[in-house]
């Protein structure tokens, strides 16, 4: 028996090395053949292993174990920044059960290509040139194939600062209102996080509703909701060239611009539709109106956050929201929907065939074919997971549809505004709004990467021949 037993530990040792050898040569294979799949697979496992931590009893105040359709919405919500919940963060969840949920969106707001390029990195200690391909577009290209590792490392370096500055606007302001200095440093994080992120998690249960006139308040949180959606690529090169316009890349030029845009347009519509609305902003001074339809402008497209309740909106704002949730923020970003590039480029394609424009061209730059195809690509099929979806909850409800595409297009577009009815739902229409999520936040992005670097060579070209069209 003793002389066996150093040998039973040494097969031991080496059936767990050889495992490990086994997960390294997967995913290292996975990376360098489909770094999209590997993306699929990294962000699901991570949702898989906080929807574990959030069904453990200690995550719960009431000590019980919490519904594994609930836990799984949470952890989907909270790893894909949406905001969506079905209990209440404040009252359903401990410090750990919180503490999980932020470290969940931390993690996801680092983004699918840049979770799974980190994945290959860690486990076979090298990106091949197809996983660094996808890196680097995750990023805008932003350096070179060797600089990719430097630049993940920048991108975790850019979010953790950003995070800590809003946290040290945040903290001293909630020890004036009379928070403890722990409540305090506790909520001053976990809003910078969930703020930068754009996922629209509070830790209060009664939300941003006691800090609806508080600057000091909402005034860091729009920052950084701002920051998060305009994406890694353009943070990067607004620190790097500055705010000098001329030096800018066009994606940046035109991530900026129509961000800004309808940031301007949204602020400017709501205030509007919603200035009489006596169960919303009606009795509010015009001062502060004009702060809540800044705010619900930032929050739109994909912070998450509210003042007012959704379901005391008029029809046609709440129609406003849906098409600014559905555009999102900018690529690569912690915001969802088609993203803002997306509809540039085909606002772009539209005016250049209305001028008779061979070439769609901005800033001095043409735009390539195969972009305006992806963009398209990604509308039609955005377009499509809302259909279906709000085609699956109307047959299982009986809720108006105003509602339910709110819902739809809300959790499609990770943006986190809700009428409530995600907490409605049966469990079988919960897992279809984490299945919308989890396609919203992964679908758009991947299917524009997969679509990007498949481009085969033809060697032979059919006769043209053009449909009629319109």
């Amino acid at each position: 028996m003793t002389i066996n037993q150093p040998f039973s530990r040494q097969d031991r040792k080496q059936g767990k090395l050889s495992f490990l050898l086994r997960i390294r040569d997967f995913v290292d294979s996975v990376a360098n053949s489909s770094p999209a799949r590997l993306a699929l697979i990294v962000y699901a496992g991570v949702i898989f292993v906080f929807t574990g931590l959030l069904s453990l009893p200690g995550a719960a105040a009431d000590g019980n174990i919490t519904p594994l359709h609930d836990a799984f919405f949470t952890a989907v919500s909270a790893v894909c920044v949406t905001g969506l919940t079905v209990v209440s963060t404040a009252a359903h969840w401990t410090f750990f059960g919180q503490a999980i949920i932020l470290l969940a969106i931390f993690i996801g707001g680092l983004g699918t290509l840049t979770l799974a390029s980190m994945l290959a990195l860690m486990v076979s200690k090298r990106l091949g040139v197809r996983g660094k391909l996808i890196a680097q577009q995750a990023m805008n290209n932003a350096g070179r194939l060797g600089e990719v590792g430097t630049l993940l490392r920048i991108v975790i370096t850019t979010s953790v600062l950003i995070e800590l500055a809003l946290a040290l606007m945040l903290i001293p302001r909630f020890i004036i209102l009379g928070e403890s200095f722990g409540q305090a440093v506790w909520h001053g994080v976990f809003y910078s996080i969930s703020a930068f992120n754009n996922a629209g998690f509070t830790p209060h249960s009664d939300g941003l509703v006691p800090y609806e006139e508080d600057l000091w308040i909402l005034t860091p949180l729009m920052i950084g909701v701002f920051l998060g959606s305009l994406g890694f690529p353009v943070v990067m090169v607004l620190l790097e060239r500055g705010w000098r316009f001329s030096r800018w890349n066009l994606h940046t030029k035109l991530t900026v611009q129509v961000t800004s845009l309808l940031l301007l347009l949204g602020a400017i519509a709501w205030g509007f539709m919603e200035w009489q609305n006596e169960d919303t902003i009606g009795g509010l001074s015009p001062t502060d109106k004009g702060i809540h339809a800044v705010f619900a402008s930032v929050m739109m497209r994909s912070g998450g956050f509210n003042l007012v309740d959704q379901n005391a909106m008029d029809s046609p704002t709440m129609l406003l929201t849906d098409a600014l949730m559905f555009a999102g923020g900018g690529s690569a970003s912690t915001a969802g929907g088609i993203k803002v590039t997306t509809i540039a480029i085909v606002f772009l394609a539209i005016a250049a065939e209305a001028r008779g424009n061979r070439d769609v061209n901005a800033y001095g730059r043409t735009i390539p074919e195969g972009a305006m195809r992806v963009a398209i690509s990604v509308i039609v099929m955005g377009a499509t997971f809302v259909a279906v979806a709000a085609g699956m909850l109307l047959s299982m409800t009986d809720e108006d549809l105003d509602r339910i595409l709110f819902e739809v297009i809300s959790a499609f577009a990770t943006c986190g505004l809700s009428t409530n009815l995600s907490a409605e739902l049966p469990p079988e229409g919960k897992f279809i709004l984490s299945a919308l999520m989890f396609a919203g936040r992964v679908g758009t992005i991947t299917l524009a990467s997969a679509l990007a670097l498949r481009e085969s060579r033809q060697l032979f070209h059919y006769p043209e021949e053009r449909p009629i069209i319109g």
